[in-house]
């Protein structure tokens, strides 16, 4: 089989289609514990430069997205 660019091209929007499909069943807080920890994993392979800033990140962006999302009482 021949692989060209135009395949590739596909790849992202299965992912993104998977990812989207697995939070199905979260809830609002769980949803934005995943997203914070994505953000706060991606700005910390920024910032940091390395595995320790992007698990770091991720971590700290876990919590604020959990905290953020929590339910009123």
């Amino acid at each position: 089989m021949k692989f060209n660019n135009r395949m590739f091209a596909y790849v992202p929007a299965l992912a993104l289609v998977s990812v989207l499909g697995a939070c199905a069943g979260m809830t609002q807080q769980e949803k934005g514990t995943a997203t914070g920890a994505a953000v706060g994993g991606a700005a910390g392979a920024l910032l940091g430069g390395g595995v320790l800033g992007t698990a770091a990140g991720a971590a700290v962006g876990g919590v604020v997205g959990h905290e953020v999302t929590k339910p009123k009482k």
